[in-house]
């Protein structure tokens, strides 16, 4: 049955979005993931490679903003074996009706007590730089979610407005973090859930999380994966998040290398990354 059920692919296929109580991630890592948190934003990189996007760093980071690094795979390896477990690339890739799913970008997030909100933001919108652009998101939550600690906040049935690329959000520690979805506040679903538990939500799912207004850490691991045969766009490569990875394009190719974008799952496991 893997990690989505019919139902749960139901759901999703109608509001763009489904939560999944628990099962996401081995209860055995969520430990040792929250001690890789502390290492990787003091910039203790196992592996040698650094992440793609350091956001915050503990030296010189405002401690009132949610941290941020994109791709902790490449420098860490328990990072690693958790973002590239084929279970969850299954699930992506049956949720998108995808013959496989490719890494395209993960995320670590630490909302720590007092954290202010991230803006909310629609994933695709910045992702021009590859086609088909049609992404899903994996959200694992490493410490118990609540409303008050600054949930995920997801608006059901987002992914079918109107596409836009590069709209103009403030991500960061908005002041009015749900402005832009103002207006839609009956359709917002939070997750809420314990370690282990989190997410699956559609690209064009509008999405953002409140403040953290507890004396408890809110920690989250993030998958973003398109389908296996996703490949670089050149006419596209400046915008969204474009100019920082296509310096990973071959010469006179658009094939993604799977050095950078790890198949994590495929139908006929043609390869799948073992971490």
């Amino acid at each position: 049955m893997g990690l989505v059920d019919d139902d749960a692919a139901a759901r999703f296929a109608a509001d763009g979005l489904v939560a999944v109580a628990d099962g996401l991630i081995d209860p055995a890592m969520i430990e040792p993931l929250q001690a890789r948190f502390e290492a990787l934003f003091a910039g203790d990189f196992e592996t040698g490679t650094p992440p793609d996007e350091v956001n915050w760093q503990q030296q010189t980071g405002d401690p009132s903003l949610t941290r941020q690094i994109c791709n902790a795979w490449k420098a860490d390896r328990t990072v690693a074996s958790a973002v590239l477990a084929p279970e969850v690339g299954e699930a992506l890739a049956r949720l998108g009706g995808w013959s496989g799913a490719r890494l395209i970008q993960d995320n670590v997030l630490w909302k720590p007590p007092g954290g202010r909100p991230l803006g909310f933001h629609r994933d695709n919108a910045y992702s021009r730089w590859f086609t088909p652009v049609d992404m899903l998101t994996c959200w694992i939550a490493l410490d118990d979610v609540t409303a008050e600690s600054g949930a995920m906040e997801l608006v059901r049935g987002s992914h079918r407005w109107p596409p836009s690329f590069e709209p103009e959000v403030e991500f960061h520690g908005p002041a009015d973090y749900r402005c832009p979805v103002a207006g839609s506040e009956d359709d917002i679903v939070a997750v809420e859930v314990a370690a282990g538990g989190g997410s699956f939500h559609h690209g064009w799912t509008w999405h953002g999380s409140g403040p953290n207004r507890t004396r408890s850490h809110r920690r989250a691991l993030v998958i973003h994966a398109a389908p296996v045969e996703a490949r670089f766009d050149p006419a596209h490569l400046d915008e969204g998040m474009g100019p920082v990875y296509h310096r990973y394009r071959p010469p006179g190719d658009d094939t993604m290398p799977d050095k950078h974008f790890p198949i994590i799952w495929a139908s006929c496991h043609r390869g799948r990354h073992r971490g």
